[in-house]
């Protein structure tokens, strides 16, 4: 009995070994700011530029054509995208944060970073964060000498290297962990931007948060004396850079990396450096976006010489659709930010959230350079990292997220997604099922929109009075997904809240008798 107990022990061991050994790659996540779908030109055969790095990930990766970021606007698409769950289930309901809250990742809840780095990871983040931090002192009153806290340090990052929030909220300053290189000691305001629409955040700054500004009804931002919006790609670029060359130097080391790295471009101030003036047929929105891809391209090339490319997975999408500027970049330049799609940021139709979506790992990817046009979300991510490592999330956990981990194995899978919900401004939802999108009433717009994506993805042609029984179900399907606390199958979770006014189309009585089923 005791050699055959030892015979059937030297045979299931090489196979506990391959299970509890499974594969890890690098991974690094690039995110942009305010790019629209339009603005890749592999993306856009009409765009009046030219992203020759972004190009390449999708020739040789995969692109999704029908990736979503999980909301219209900046926090919460950020929110979602760390957690796999989405974050109008938070107290954040509408609109972003400033640069100074209270985080809205609530501390012991999973993100991409503590779920890599209890697997192994070293984990890095560089770049603009908008989740909110908390700073030393009041503003007129700060002891810059303590440490930031509630922070991406806090949240499973390793190493941070970046500023809070976007250039339009202040206390801007190079963030080095959780101190200020130099501290936010002066003060500024939006100034004219004399090559587009917006503002530029550069000095001269002021002793006093009362100096002169484009918009006269803007406080002074807390700025350090060194900082220059031009400056944020370079450093980012430069600083991620510097990190992963750090973790190439020690040859024995075979811990694998994650690095995340959302960039401010193409967001307001638009403000390409001198050195890429005049490029591309886009204005200097185009010249921005130039500058975008540039970067970009540093990253693969770093990778590329250093022998990594190979097993290192990346991630590319933007947090939403394009800021209002698209509209004078159709008339004067005949470029769309929008890539023909409905409205832009901010918008529940498809402009505000379909964004470019892609992924290149050579050692992973089966047959790259495929196109993909079926639902997928940039929740998915935590759910599709934990299977590629062989980690498994608990219910408390990516409740919004669901793996495409076959997607990218396997040229044949063809997985159909759960429903996908969005939001925008102005308390608007919908919910895209398979081709079908429904949008919920609101109090603003109280009649639903629904519109069938196959045959007009613009979104012209509202068909809900004559598909009553499709909007009926698509509104029992989002009104399960919020009340269970998940949209993926498994154990109910709570929302951070209670029945919130913006579910125009559920009464309260109707939100709490669905969460109790």
């Amino acid at each position: 009995m005791k050699q055959l107990l030892l015979s059937l022990l030297s045979l299931t061991l090489p196979a506990l070994s391959l299970q509890a050994d499974p594969e890890k790659p690098n991974i690094i996540v690039i995110y942009t700011d305010d790019q629209g779908y339009g603005d890749v030109s592999a993306l856009n055969p009409e765009a009046k530029f030219k992203t020759p790095n972004l190009d390449r990930l999708i020739n040789e990766g995969l692109a999704f054509t029908n990736g979503h970021s999980a909301d219209s606007v900046c926090t919460p698409s950020r929110y979602a995208l760390l957690t796999g769950r989405y974050a109008w289930r938070t107290h954040l309901k509408t609109r972003v944060f400033g640069a100074e809250a209270k985080c809205l990742i609530k501390d012991g809840r999973m993100t991409l970073a503590s779920l890599l780095k209890d697997n192994g990871y070293d984990t890095a983040m560089v770049g603009k964060w908008h989740l909110g931090m908390d700073f030393p002192g009041t503003p007129q009153n700060r002891d810059w000498s303590k440490p930031v806290t509630n922070m991406p340090l806090d949240k499973g990052f390793d190493y941070f290297w970046g500023i809070p929030a976007s250039l339009n909220f202040g206390i801007l300053a190079w963030f080095d962990g959780r101190f200020a290189k130099t501290p936010p000691t002066l003060y500024t305001n939006k100034k004219p931007n004399a090559r587009h629409v917006d503002y530029r955040i550069m000095p001269p700054y002021d002793e006093e948060p009362t100096g002169p500004g484009r918009h006269v009804k803007t406080k002074g931002f807390e700025i350090a004396p060194d900082f220059v919006d031009n400056e944020c790609l370079t450093r980012f670029t430069d600083k991620a850079i510097a990190w992963l060359d750090s973790k190439t130097e020690d040859s024995s080391a075979e811990k694998p990396f994650f690095l995340y790295l959302p960039y401010t471009s193409p967001h307001y101030p638009v403000c390409p450096l001198p050195e890429f003036h005049g490029q591309g047929e886009a204005g200097a929105y185009g010249e921005f976006m130039i500058e975008t891809d540039y970067h970009i391209g540093r990253i693969l090339d770093f990778l590329d010489e250093k022998g990594l490319a190979e097993d290192t997975l990346i991630v590319f999408s933007s947090d939403n659709g394009p800021e209002r500027s698209w509209k004078e970049r159709i008339d004067k330049f005949g470029h769309d930010s929008r890539g023909g799609l409905r409205e832009g940021k901010r918008s529940v139709y498809e402009g505000g959230h379909r964004v470019p979506f892609i992924v290149r790992w050579p050692a992973g990817i089966k047959e790259p350079g495929r196109r993909w046009d079926g639902l997928i979300g940039q929740t998915d991510l935590l759910a599709t990292f934990a299977e590629i490592i062989g980690a498994k999330l608990p219910a408390d956990a990516g409740e919004d997220s669901e793996s495409f981990a076959p997607l990218l194995r396997s040229p044949e899978a063809n997985p159909r997604r759960v429903p996908l919900i969005n939001h925008g401004n102005a308390d608007r939802y919908s919910i895209t099922s398979d081709n079908w999108k429904l949008i919920l009433p609101s109090e603003r717009s109280p009649k639903p929109e629904l519109y069938n994506l196959d045959e007009d993805l613009a979104e012209t042609n509202n068909l809900a009075s004559e598909h009553p029984e499709r909007v009926q179900a698509l509104t029992e399907s989002i009104n399960k997904i919020i009340t269970a606390g998940r949209s993926t199958p498994g154990q109910r979770q709570p929302n951070d809240t209670g029945y919130w006014e913006a579910l125009y189309w559920m009464t309260e009585k109707e939100y709490d008798a669905l969460s109790q089923q």
